[in-house]
């Protein structure tokens, strides 16, 4: 029977590169998105994987009922769930957001990201095996000026990822984050150049993370090599986490 892992967003980007990379570590993938999903589960088969593309809204939980449905049906037990769907529509001061861009982005992100991985719970308990792993940001522990739903919701990950970690961890189901900085995704690459410039300036890396680094973080998180690791979160940021501050010299 094929270890199935279900990976939200997997229409490209983060989602895509993370699709992949399960794949190619010997993991049956449903790639779902509400657009792309057919090109990844591609993909996948292409390069000789097993990979099937689910399109439904993360919004709604009998959607995604059906949808871990067909993947159990089609690939077998879910054994993992990368909740990564999100979006980042709305970039504005705290009292210039409508309700309606603060309300889009919570349901995605975070509600989104619980009725993903909700289905999946049962299965994993009985088996007494199963990984789950949210794609969270830096935002959520440094905040980010300008995006307060985004920010929040991304921080509501953590509060979720901990709490299942307490109530899955007797089960052997690890719950992890992870926490992406800048990375080279397609819109990340249309930013206006001055945008680009200023964030490669707070990196002390000096670049943008790629897709795939992301995806090796998840892909170990997923592994057998991480089953004692729990109810943690891992940036993967260049070190834009880190302060800045000197009381010297710079160098």
């Amino acid at each position: 029977m094929s270890v199935v892992a279900l990976v939200t967003g997997a229409g490209g980007g983060i989602g895509r590169a993370i699709a992949l990379e399960l794949a190619a570590g010997g993991w049956a993938v449903a790639a779902c998105d509400l657009a792309g999903a057919d090109e990844t589960a591609e993909l996948i088969r292409d390069r000789g994987g097993e990979g099937i593309e689910l399109t439904w809204d993360v919004r709604e939980g009998e959607a995604g009922r059906e949808a871990h449905a067909r993947a159990e049906e089609e690939l077998g037990p879910v054994g993992a769930v990368v909740a990564n769907a999100a979006i980042v529509d709305r970039i504005a001061p705290a009292e210039k957001l409508t309700e309606e861009g603060w309300r889009n982005e919570i349901d995605v992100n975070l509600t989104g990201a619980f009725l993903s991985l909700q289905p999946a719970i049962a299965g994993m308990r009985e088996r007494g095996r199963g990984r789950i792993v949210a794609i969270s940001s830096i935002a959520a522990t440094d905040g980010l000026a300008g995006q307060a739903a985004y920010a929040a919701s991304k921080a509501g990950l953590l509060g979720l990822v901990r709490t299942l970690a307490l109530e899955l961890a007797a089960d052997g189901v690890t719950v992890n984050a992870v926490l992406p900085g800048m990375v080279e995704t397609e819109k990340v690459a249309a930013m206006p150049t001055e945008v680009r410039e200023r964030a490669l300036a707070r990196i002390p890396s000096g670049r943008f993370a790629t897709v795939e680094e992301v995806a090796a973080v998840v892909a170990f998180l997923c592994s057998d090599a991480a089953s004692y690791v729990t109810g943690t979160w891992l940036p993967v940021d260049g070190g834009i986490g880190l302060s800045n501050l000197t009381l010297g010299r710079d160098r």
